[in-house]
């Protein structure tokens, strides 16, 4: 309780907002203002009079926040947490790839480093992706870097969609007897995952969403037991919004490490010493603001 207190002073003494993905420690998630996805958080912070964000995730969504509050100090508390899905695209090979198919569009992940968004056309998450893409329908459009979110717009909309070879390494290791055998065990339940999964076990599911979608479909839903196909995380504030329902995760080893990294002792530190400050180019930073205004417009 005396960390949780210092972290509460800290944070009104220096006019401090702390925001929390759904995939952190339970512990970080509790000392949060505000607890959800990446975007939802940094648009949330841009909206705040703090002067300082404090961000629990990883890199990329603390550059996303300092894209969309630019004047504010943003920081990360441990600089070592990292998104594998958004080093698996480098800034040189989408340049390379937009010279060599001048005619796709390019349609960006929002789990990317902000070089990445700058170079895109416009921005979407694993929310608004379907309705985003919408708007582009008659145009040629490679979706990055995740090749599995990719692959499920295609299928879902039929339209030109090449995909980049990256994915999320908790999603991509989802199979269909995975959810064969959690069915098996728990018969009444429905299964909720995540688009980030290959898409022959999204086929399989009940619901396909967002991390903020699978939260609100199992809040409203008349069922009372289901199984969860994205990082356990999410378990969390599943059960404390439906504490008479019952969650089982779809698979073991669904935990991401750098999701994880984050303590309760790095919150205060990095709070204390305004330490891991996040720090972005500002032509990157202009450009990248151009392609998540788009989003935000058609969303």
């Amino acid at each position: 309780m005396m960390l949780k207190e210092q972290i509460l002073q800290l944070k009104k003494e220096k006019n401090a907002v702390i925001l929390a993905h759904f995939y952190q420690n339970d512990e970080v998630q509790d000392i949060a203002d505000y607890v959800g996805d990446s975007l939802a958080l940094s648009k949330i912070a841009a909206g705040t009079d703090a002067d300082i964000i404090v961000f629990c995730g990883v890199y990329f969504m603390a550059e996303t926040a300092k894209i969309l509050s630019p004047n504010k100090k943003v920081l990360l508390p441990k600089m070592n947490a990292l998104c594998r899905m958004a080093a698996m695209i480098k800034a040189d090979e989408l340049k390379k790839y937009k010279e060599e198919h001048p005619d796709r569009f390019i349609v960006t992940y929002v789990n990317t480093r902000a070089d990445i968004k700058a170079l895109s056309d416009v921005i979407v998450t694993s929310s608004n992706a379907e309705k985003i893409v919408e708007n582009f329908k008659d145009k040629k459009i490679m979706y990055v870097p995740d090749k599995n979110l990719g692959t499920y717009l295609r299928h879902k909309t039929g339209y030109d969609i090449d995909v980049w070879p990256g994915f999320c390494y908790i999603h991509d290791m989802l199979t269909i007897s995975d959810i064969k055998k959690k069915r098996k065990e728990y018969p009444d339940a429905l299964v909720l995952i995540h688009p980030e999964a290959p898409l022959e076990v999204l086929l399989q599911a009940d619901f396909v969403g967002s991390t903020k979608q699978i939260l609100d479909y199992a809040t409203k839903s008349d069922a009372k037991e289901f199984i969860i196909g994205t990082d356990e995380g999410i378990i969390h504030a599943l059960k404390k919004n439906n504490p008479n329902k019952s969650f089982h995760i779809l698979a073991n080893g669904l935990s991401c490490i750098n999701m994880k990294r984050i303590t309760l002792k790095d919150v205060y530190e990095s709070l204390l010493h305004e330490q891991h400050e996040i720090k972005v180019d500002q032509d990157v930073l202009e450009k990248a603001q151009v392609a998540l205004d788009r989003m935000m417009r058609l969303s």
